[in-house]
C-alpha cells in the first residue's frame, strides 16, 4: 500500500510530528463508517459507520434482519395443529404463558418441549426478560433429550439457547450451544433424518449466530468465516440476482473491510453493487450504501480517483433523499480523499456543505434519550471529523471521548471502541501532548489484542504509535519493547521487506542507539538496508542514507560506556567489537584523568627510546625482572598460533620493590 494510502486510511492532517528523534510513527487508526447491514465495525477506512451490528441491531440476539430462506426454519416449530389451536390467538408473551399453563398438563415430552420452546422464543423476541427466556429454553431442551428423539426442533432449541445467551453476555454458554447445534444439524444432514430444506435454514442460522458471538467475544477473524459459511447457504437457497443475498454479499465486504482485506473485500462489494443496480436501478439508496464500501476498499488499495468517484455517487443519492447522517458521512470521507488528491477547492465547498450538516448531529445528541445510544455515538464521530478538518481538535477529542463514553461498556463493541480510542490517542500524539495520548494508545492495544489476530498489521502500527509515545516521555526500555512487538507483528502480517516493517526495525535500531546497546542497533540497521535493497531504483537515496547510519553505528560500537546499567548488553557489545574489529575504547570506566595522562607519557617516553635500550631493559630472561617486552606470549617458539600483539609487563606490588 502507498504511503498515500496509509495517510488517507489514517486520516492523518498535514502536520509535522513532533517526535525529536527522527522515530517514525505507524498508521494511527481511524473512524469510518457503515452502511444499515455492516456485520462489523470497520478500523481505519472511509466509508464505513462503527457502530452498528450485524444483523441485529440493539442486542445481538433480538431483532433478527431474517432472509426469507430462514422461514422455514422458524415455521417448522408450529408445523404441529394441537399446539398451534391450544396457543389460540396468544401473540404476546403474556398470553402464551397463560395459554401454556392450561395445556401444561396434558402434553407428553415432545409436545411439552415444543410448547415450552414457543414461549421461550417469544420471551426472546420482546426481551423484556432474558432470564425467564433462558428457564423456558432449558426446560425445553430437557423434554425434548427425554423424548430421545433427534429433530431439528432439539436442534433450533439449542440455537434459542445460543441466542438467549448472547443476550446475557454468557459467551462460553452460548459457544457450547450453537456448536453442539452446527455439529447436530451436520449430523441430521448426512444420515437423512431430515430434508434438506429444513436443514440449511437452520445450518445459516446457526452459522450466522456464531459469527455474532464470536466478532462479541473480539474473534473477528473467525465470525468472518461463519458468516461466508452463512452466505454459502444463502448462495444456494436464494435468488441470485435477489436483493436480499446482494446485502448478505454487502455485509460480508463491509466485514473484511472492518479488518483491512481488501483483496477478500472487493468481490463480495462488486457482486453486491451489480445485484442491487439491476433489481433497484441505479439511484437506489443500497446503490448508495454498495458504492460506499466499494469507495472505501478502493481507498484502502491505494485508488483514490476511483474511491472518490464511488463516494460522489454515493454523497448524490443520499443528498436526494434527504438522508442526512449519511451525506454528513460521506461527505466527510470525499473531503479527505479531495484533500489528498490536491482538490483543495473542491474540498473546501464540500466542507461548507458539511456545515450544514452540523446542527442536524448536534441535535441528535441534544435528544439523546429518544434514540440508539449507538447512533448518538454515531453522530458524536461525524461531528468530531468536521471539527478536526477545521483544526479545532479539543472540540473533536471532546466528541470522540462522549461516543467512547456511549460505547466502552458494550462488550460486542471492543472494536469500536479500540479504533475510537486508537483515533484520539493519535490525534493528541501528533500534537505532541504526549501523557494525554498514552492511556488511549494502551487502551488500543487491548482492545485490539481482543478484537483482531495479534498479529494483524492494525496491530503492528499501534505498537509503533505506542512505542513512539513512550519514547517522548523517557521510557525507552517500554518504547523498544512495543517497537520489537510492532516489527515482529508487521514482518508477518505484511511481510519483512514491505514499508510498514522497515519503518519499524528503523525506529528498533534508533531506539537501541539511544539506549547505547550499539550492537543491536547495527543488527536492526543491517536489516533495514536488506530490505530496501528489494525496493530497487526508487530506494536508492533512502538506501544511502541508511548505510550512512550503519556506518555511524558502527563507530559508536566501538566505544563501550561501562556506565550502561545493562551488563548483558555491555558484554554483547565488547564481544561484537572484539569479533569483527579487534579493538574498541572504553569510557565512563572511574580512571582518574591524571593517573591516565601519566600513563600515557611513561608509554610515550618508553616508545621514544632506541631499540637497543628497550632491549636491555625489557629482554631479560630472569622471571624476576622488572620490565618484559615480547611478542604473542612468553612461550612463543612452542605456539602453534600467535596472537598479533606486542607486550610490555612491568610488575607493580609490591611497590617498594618495582616502583
Amino acid at each position: 500500500m502507498s504511503k498515500a494510502s496509509l495517510s488517507l486510511l489514517s486520516r492523518f492532517r498535514a502536520i509535522a510530528p513532533p517526535f525529536s528523534r527522527n522515530y517514525v510513527s505507524g498508521i494511527s487508526l481511524s473512524l469510518s463508517s457503515t452502511t444499515s447491514s455492516s456485520p462489523l465495525h470497520s478500523t481505519h477506512v472511509p466509508g464505513l459507520n462503527l457502530i452498528k451490528t450485524h444483523p441485529f441491531q440493539t442486542n445481538p440476539s433480538r431483532n433478527i434482519r431474517t432472509p426469507p430462506h430462514s422461514l422455514s426454519w422458524q415455521m417448522y416449530v408450529i408445523a404441529k395443529p394441537h399446539i398451534v389451536q391450544a396457543f389460540g390467538s396468544a401473540k404476546t408473551a403474556e398470553q402464551m404463558l397463560a395459554a401454556f399453563q392450561d395445556m401444561e398438563a396434558s402434553l407428553d415430552d415432545a409436545d411439552l418441549g415444543l410448547a415450552l420452546f414457543k414461549v421461550g422464543f417469544q420471551l426472546q423476541q420482546e426481551g423484556k426478560d432474558p432470564e425467564k427466556a433462558l428457564s423456558f429454553a432449558d426446560k425445553a431442551l430437557k423434554a425434548l433429550d427425554r423424548d430421545g428423539q433427534l429433530s431439528v426442533l432439539f436442534v433450533m432449541t439449542l440455537h434459542l439457547l445460543g441466542c438467549i445467551n448472547i443476550t446475557l453476555k454468557r459467551f462460553d454458554d452460548s459457544l457450547g450451544y450453537l456448536t453442539r447445534a452446527y455439529n447436530l444439524l451436520c449430523r441430521l444432514e448426512e444420515e437423512g433424518i431430515t430434508s434438506v430444506e429444513h436443514i440449511r435454514p437452520g445450518i445459516h442460522a446457526v452459522q450466522t449466530e456464531l459469527g455474532n458471538l464470536k466478532r462479541a467475544m473480539g474473534r473477528i477473524d473467525e465470525a468472518l468465516e461463519n458468516y461466508k459459511k452463512a452466505l454459502e447457504i444463502s448462495e444456494m437457497t436464494l435468488e441470485m440476482d435477489g436483493k436480499e443475498l446482494g446485502v448478505e454479499y454487502r455485509d460480508l465486504a463491509s466485514g473484511y473491510l472492518s479488518v483491512s482485506n481488501f483483496k477478500e473485500a472487493l468481490p463480495f462489494a462488486l457482486k453486491a453493487l451489480d445485484i442491487h443496480k439491476k433489481e433497484l436501478g441505479h439511484d437506489s439508496v443500497e446503490v448508495a450504501h454498495d458504492r460506499r464500501i466499494v469507495g472505501a476498499i478502493y481507498s484502502g488499495a491505494g485508488e483514490h480517483k476511483m474511491a472518490l468517484e464511488q463516494f460522489e455517487l454515493s454523497r448524490k443519492v443520499f443528498k436526494h433523499c434527504s438522508l442526512t447522517s449519511e451525506l454528513l458521512s460521506t461527505e466527510m470521507d470525499a473531503v479527505y480523499l479531495q484533500i489528498l488528491l490536491g482538490k483543495f477547492d473542491e474540498a473546501i465547498n464540500t466542507l461548507k456543505d458539511s456545515k450544514g450538516c452540523l446542527d442536524f448531529a448536534c441535535q441528535i445528541l441534544d435528544k439523546k434519550e429518544a434514540v440508539s445510544l449507538r447512533f448518538v455515538a454515531q453522530a458524536c464521530i461525524d461531528v468530531a471529523n468536521i471539527y478536526e478538518v477545521m483544526d479545532e481538535f479539543e472540540t473533536a477529542v471532546s466528541f470522540l471521548n462522549r461516543a467512547l463514553g456511549l460505547i466502552e461498556n458494550e462488550p460486542e463493541q471492543q472494536h469500536a471502541e479500540g479504533t475510537v480510542s486508537a483515533r484520539i490517542g493519535w490525534m493528541l500524539l501528533s500534537r505532541g501532548e504526549v501523557p494525554r495520548a498514552i492511556p488511549y494508545l494502551e487502551t488500543v492495544a487491548e482492545r485490539f489484542k481482543e478484537s483482531l489476530s495479534s498479529k494483524h498489521f492494525v496491530v503492528g502500527h499501534n505498537y509503533n504509535n505506542l512505542g513512539v509515545a513512550y519514547l517522548e516521555s523517557d521510557r525507552p526500555q517500554s518504547a523498544a519493547q512495543m517497537f520489537a512487538a510492532a516489527k515482529n507483528t508487521l514482518d508477518v502480517s505484511r511481510g519483512p521487506y514491505h514499508a510498514d516493517s522497515i519503518v519499524s526495525c528503523r525506529n528498533l535500531s534508533i531506539e537501541y542507539g539511544t539506549m547505547g546497546s550499539y550492537a543491536l542497533a547495527v543488527e536492526f540497521q543491517q536489516q533495514v538496508i536488506d530490505a530496501l535493497k528489494f525496493h530497487g531504483q526508487s530506494a536508492l537515496d533512502v538506501l544511502a542514507e541508511a548505510h550512512r547510519i550503519l556506518e555511524e553505528l558502527k563507530r559508536k560500537a566501538l566505544v563501550v560506556d561501562l556506565e550502561h546499567h545493562d551488563r548483558n548488553q555491555t558484554i554483547l557489545q565488547i564481544l561484537k567489537a572484539g569479533e569483527e574489529y579487534g579493538f574498541f575504547q572504553v569510557i565512563n570506566h572511574g580512571v582518574l584523568k591524571d593517573l591516565m595522562d601519566e600513563i600515557m607519557n611513561v608509554a610515550e617516553e618508553f616508545l621514544a627510546m632506541p631499540w637497543l635500550e628497550k632491549e636491555r631493559e625489557c629482554s631479560s630472561k630472569d622471571p624476576k625482572g622488572s620490565c618484559k617486552l615480547y611478542t604473542s606470549s612468553y612461550a612463543y617458539p612452542m605456539e602453534d598460533f600467535h596472537y598479533w600483539r606486542d607486550a610490555l609487563t612491568h610488575p607493580c606490588l609490591p611497590s617498594e620493590e618495582y616502583i
